[in-house]
């Protein structure tokens, strides 16, 4: 796919048009109109074709788009047709979450390891390298990291994603309660649950 800038608008709006496909998919859906597309989505027609557009021409006039096809091109867009691999930091409750969420293998992404201050909690998990955040820069420096699950306590967020930025991992994905920014080509979404609960609070109080 040609490289350009795309607006966050359009790029948070892509997963949202996969999943759609992939559902369309599992019913053996075999071709989808912008119109259909933008009443599931609740996004306007001209939106989707506009959003697609930016990636080529995939829908015929009066056709619309093949399901396959178009979901094939988002997977490829996304990144999904290749594999990721994760590490988490941070043992608790959400890092055991994360671990355990059986839907990152269907996006191509695989966590290998997890690492804590403290271990023997986490011997119980399967699939995953339990290690000492001391052995970090020791298992990156033998293993290819794509991506940096950052679930500590916000005042260490910060070290930890220096850390293994560091050491070479470029994403971060990061759920502790403090914004992290990084510039250098260093990609980092920071997931607030108590944010986005707020705004839920916000707008059921209107």
């Amino acid at each position: 796919m040609e490289n350009k800038q795309i607006s966050e608008r359009v790029i948070e709006r892509l997963p949202k048009y996969y999943r759609y496909l992939k559902d369309l998919s599992s019913s053996q859906i075999e071709r989808v109109s912008s119109k259909t597309i933008s009443t599931a989505l609740n996004i306007t027609a001209s939106q989707v074709r506009q959003d697609l557009m930016h990636f080529g021409g995939f829908g015929q006039t009066g056709i619309g788009y093949d399901v396959e096809f178009l979901k094939s091109a988002m997977q490829e867009i996304l990144g999904l047709n290749k594999r990721h691999t994760a590490i988490v930091i941070g043992g608790g409750r959400i890092g055991q979450a994360l671990i355990s969420y059986k839907g990152f293998a269907d996006e191509n992404v695989f966590v290998t390891a997890v690492f804590d201050v403290e271990t023997e909690h986490l011997k119980t998990l399967s699939g995953v390298s339990v290690l000492n955040v001391s052995e970090l820069e020791n298992y990156l420096s033998l293993n290819k990291t794509d991506i940096a699950i950052i679930s500590v306590q916000k005042e260490y967020a910060e070290q930890m994603a220096k850390r293994v930025i560091s050491l070479g991992v470029k994403s971060i994905w990061n759920f502790a309660p403090i914004d992290l920014n990084f510039g250098d080509g260093v990609v980092c979404e920071n997931i607030n649950m108590s944010e986005s609960l707020m705004r839920l609070i916000y707008k059921s109080s209107r």
